[in-house]
């Protein structure tokens, strides 16, 4: 189908409308309607991730690159835990080389439209996930914002369940122990 501006692709649809569309639909319209339904997800996960929303937005142009790069085989299984699993690791590699971050208050998309107290709420929360290490960072990141269950934390992330519950547990206690009863940081 053609698109605006003589660009050819596909119009945002649902990955599994494409997929069930009838014929076998070529790889470019495959990962284009997979990219539309997810690349939103993957940019609010890299932003849990990092804090800062340029360096999500390089994050995840690397990961969908590097999944279109690798679609023969992400699409075999679960493009999106594929594609979380590439997020995770170039996370992983991009902190060897800083070893220190620097997180700012800025929120991508749906995020952006709330209230003051949610601002100070998203402040906080940026503020708390600096002081995690790097795996429970990732752990609380997919398991309690983006959603996944412990055993989807665990293959994304290519660990153990019990490594992921243990990370969770120690984050979420390190998490506590920072909050005051009123809620800031101590």
């Amino acid at each position: 189908m053609s698109g605006t501006d003589g660009e050819v692709g596909v119009a945002p649809a649902e990955y599994a409308d494409v997929l069930a569309s009838g014929g076998p639909p070529s790889r470019d319209a495959e990962f284009t309607a997979f990219m539309a339904d997810h690349a939103a997800d993957l940019r609010r996960t890299a932003w849990l991730l990092v804090g800062d929303l340029h360096r999500a937005e390089e994050l995840t142009q690397e990961a969908l690159a590097r999944t279109y790069a690798s679609w023969g085989r992400a699409r075999q299984t679960d493009p999106l835990a594929y594609s979380r699993r590439v997020l995770a690791n170039l996370r992983i590699d991009t902190w060897r080389r800083r070893r220190r971050e620097v997180l700012t208050a800025e929120v991508p998309d749906e995020a952006r439209t709330g209230s003051e107290g949610r601002a100070d709420d998203r402040d906080q929360l940026v503020r708390a996930l600096a002081l995690l290490n790097a795996r429970q960072r990732r752990v609380v990141v997919l398991r309690h914002l983006v959603g996944l269950s412990e055993a989807e934390v665990a293959a994304t992330l290519g660990m153990s369940v019990g490594t992921v519950k243990s990370s969770s547990s120690r984050a979420l206690a390190t998490l506590r122990a920072a909050l005051s009863s009123d809620g800031d940081l101590r």
